[in-house]
């Protein structure tokens, strides 16, 4: 997904936190590349650090389309796609992205293989990575 990287400020831990706009939304998030990159457009991955569970932090979507947001107390919302791997994991599919996603219990149903979801989670279990084509 290509995104416009912005710097808002680096935490305790020397890590570096970007605001990143796409054509799907905005949101904050930990900057994993080149400190050197922030203010530029970059191709990235996502990656979520969070187990995500049906009915606690992932649900049906509100609405069919992509997106990338924030939500109040500092987490970020995905809307996309959801393709169920099998192996206990999930992807996610937002407009280009495709986000992998580690599943807790309770594992959504069979059904929702394919189908519009929308997963929350904390703003510092997501990080950015840079990658060239």
């Amino acid at each position: 997904m290509l995104v416009q990287v912005d710097a808002v400020g680096q935490g305790v831990d020397g890590r570096v936190t970007v605001r990143v706009r796409s054509e799907v939304g905005a949101a904050a998030a930990l900057w994993c590349g080149d400190p050197a990159g922030v203010g530029r457009e970059h191709h990235v991955e996502w990656t979520v650090d969070e187990d995500v569970a049906w009915g606690n932090n992932m649900g049906p979507a509100t609405s069919f389309s992509p997106g990338v947001d924030e939500e109040e107390g500092d987490r970020i919302v995905f809307r996309g796609r959801l393709g169920l791997t099998g192996d206990g994991g999930a992807l996610l599919e937002v407009a280009e992205a495709h986000i992998f996603l580690d599943l807790a219990d309770p594992p959504p149903s069979k059904a929702v293989d394919g189908t519009w979801v929308e997963i929350s989670v904390e703003r510092n279990s997501v990080s950015l990575w840079p990658y060239l084509l």
